[in-house]
């Protein structure tokens, strides 16, 4: 071996013939230097080298099998106008040549696509790595629950004290004046109807002198068929009972309110905005067995389920609206009109959803509507011929033009001007919503204000009840949040104290006070 013998990295392996003519290259040519000469020699006296094995190549699945393993996936950002696409992207490679899939959750949704990446180990067989589809089980499900719950929790805090304390009130009251406190929240007017119902369905109808026939079939058929289901398995009475779902459904319309609003305006307007229709004058409806909590909670998860661009729970929670009031309508007619808008501006790119959203929704309302009328003998004005019999129809508002009229030139009671100045107050912040540039809600919550809206004005009969027909339009306190959510904090609590004051003083009136329905 020469003197100047190099020694070589064992991953060389160069033999001895290798290492001795190097050296000698190194000492004869100096100005080559071994560098180049190494590389050459060793690609010639190298061992050769086994093959590197196949880089394996990612699943792709196409369209069609990877819909059969994933449910419909929702943009998280939807806002209406634009197109929101619920394919998941697989098979595309990254920097490190894994493949990545991007699966567009929706926040609250029972199932998502969930792939598994597939790592670089120690797999020589050439197999292609393997994409799992994974369901979302109840465990996620409820951790997205609590986390709006808690979110949540000051907004149903503050509703629950505003509504407890008027009921506080409106017994103290009922103590004072020797009546029975259950007795004003269970069997108050249309409570009476609805427990009827509920123990012993449908038929009973009563005549008047005056010609006027109240049939009960012009109460729909959710909340008793609610009130059936608890007196079924709770060893409750019907009052009870119907007392239980409504103060249920009152608590879940207010996290449907809270979480509309958040998704408009923020965390703080929504509380605001939940605080506010708890201490709303007539807010004591929400108190009694009644339906509007029912309809309330109903429409505001619908709205919700449109701006989320999840179309099937949309149409499924306006059909039960329909199914809850006669002004369910208002929903479902949100509903179809978002799910239109949507399909012209997509065109040939609609899903299904939308369609089946935009014919779900109306059915709960229609085929109540037509039910009645297969039942009196006249499909299609059965029902309205039914409301007739209340003295309930629509004229455009032209009776709530003579009501008004009469309070201007004669004395009333307290309930009658008061309706007036509330349904007044609903017109201008109806105004105010709609002129507002920055803070105008999306298209379907401004059409379910507007429909509710025109029932209540264009709507004849029952002057007084105009407040608790306008009480499931929520969206209506949207200015007045949005501006005490930038007043002064002072300013924000004496008004919301006097409305505080307002509203347990005028409940209790009307409960165990006013002469005329509620």
């Amino acid at each position: 071996m020469c003197p100047g013998q190099c020694v070589f990295p064992a991953s060389t392996r160069l033999g001895a013939r290798s290492v001795d003519c190097l050296a000698v290259a190194e000492r004869w040519w100096p100005g080559h230097g071994p560098a180049s000469r190494q590389k050459r020699l060793c690609r010639r006296w190298r061992a050769p080298q086994p093959p590197h094995p196949p880089r394996p190549r990612p699943a792709r699945l196409s369209r069609r099998h990877a819909a059969r393993f994933r449910a419909p996936l929702v943009r998280r950002g939807f806002v209406p106008g634009r197109r929101a696409s619920g394919r998941a992207r697989c098979g595309a490679r990254g920097g490190s040549g894994r493949p990545i899939t991007r699966a567009r959750r929706c926040p609250l949704s029972a199932d998502t696509l969930d792939t598994t990446d597939t790592t670089d180990t120690a797999d020589t067989t050439g197999a292609a790595p393997a994409v799992t589809f994974t369901t979302v089980g109840p465990r996620r499900r409820a951790a997205r629950l609590a986390a709006a719950l808690r979110r949540a929790a000051p907004a149903l805090g503050l509703f629950a004290a505003a509504r407890l304390t008027g009921v506080l009130v409106l017994c103290l009251w009922a103590e004072h004046v020797g009546r029975s406190p259950h007795q004003l929240l269970t069997r108050s007017w249309d409570s009476v109807w609805y427990t009827r119902i509920a123990a012993n369905g449908y038929g009973h109808t009563l005549h008047f002198t005056d010609g006027a026939v109240h049939s009960d079939l012009a109460f729909f058929p959710l909340y008793p068929g609610l009130v059936r289901a608890v007196t079924t398995v709770l060893p409750l009475g019907g009052d009870t009972a119907a007392l239980l779902v409504s103060w249920v459904a009152a608590a879940a319309a207010a996290l449907g309110v809270f979480l509309l609003g958040e998704r408009l305006h923020g965390r703080t307007t929504a509380v605001v905005l939940v605080l506010l229709w708890g201490l709303l004058p007539h807010s004591v409806v929400l108190s009694l067995a009644y339906t509007e909590p029912l309809l309330t909670a109903f429409a505001a998860f619908s709205l919700y389920a449109v701006l989320t661009g999840r179309w099937l729970w949309a149409g499924s929670l306006a059909a039960l609206a329909g199914l809850s009031r006669p002004n369910g309508v208002a929903i479902a007619a949100a509903v179809c009109v978002a799910a239109v808008y949507e399909l012209w501006k997509r065109r040939a790119h609609a899903p299904w959803r939308l369609w089946a959203a935009a014919v779900v929704a109306p059915l709960g309302w229609g085929g109540y509507v037509l039910w009645v009328g297969v039942r009196t003998g006249d499909p299609l004005r059965g029902y309205f011929a039914v409301q007739g019999g209340w003295r309930s129809r629509f004229d455009f508002g032209a009776d709530n033009v003579l009501n008004v009229r009469d309070i201007a030139l004669r004395p009333t009671e307290l309930a009658s001007p008061m309706t007036a100045l509330i349904v007044a107050t609903a017109l201008v912040l109806f105004a105010l919503l709609v002129v507002d540039r920055e803070n105008r809600p999306p298209l379907p919550v401004l059409v379910y204000t507007g429909v509710l809206l025109l029932i209540a004005v264009g709507g004849g009969g029952f002057f007084e009840s105009k407040p608790r027909f306008l009480l499931p339009a929520f969206p209506l306190l949207l200015p007045l949040a949005c501006a005490l959510t930038k007043a002064r904090p002072r300013a924000a609590i004496v008004l919301i104290a006097a409305l505080a004051g307002l509203s347990c003083c005028y409940g209790t009136y009307l409960l165990a006070l006013a002469p005329m329905p509620l």
